[in-house]
């Protein structure tokens, strides 16, 4: 019987092999350090600043920057209402209208 090489795990970022020297685990994969950075600053990350979000990783800024709740209250001043959609951060599920949405009010 011919011998079988241990397929090695693909590192979602670039799809290559991950060898056990380089590893880094986050979101339950493995990943090369190089690619281990954040998606939007590209910092390099570390197992204690990590998140992940729909297959990408982010600092933990930059992640609440891009995900976190926005409005009063959240690090925008006392008094403030964040107008911000996160386009600039390439968030697209977000739209935001000052129409209202009661037919009522035509």
């Amino acid at each position: 019987m011919p011998f079988k090489p241990v397929e090695q795990p693909k590192c979602p970022k670039c799809s290559k092999s991950v060898y056990a020297a380089e590893e880094m685990l986050a979101a339950g994969q493995k990943w090369h350090k190089n690619c281990f950075k954040c998606g939007l600053c590209h910092k390099s990350l570390d197992s204690t600043n990590a998140t992940e979000h729909g297959g990408e990783l982010y600092c933990k800024q930059c992640y609440g920057r891009k995900f976190g709740p926005k409005g009063y209250g959240f690090g925008q001043g006392a008094g403030t209402l964040s107008m911000d959609t996160g386009a600039h951060l390439g968030n697209t599920a977000t739209a935001m209208s000052n129409k209202p949405t009661d037919p009522n009010y035509g």
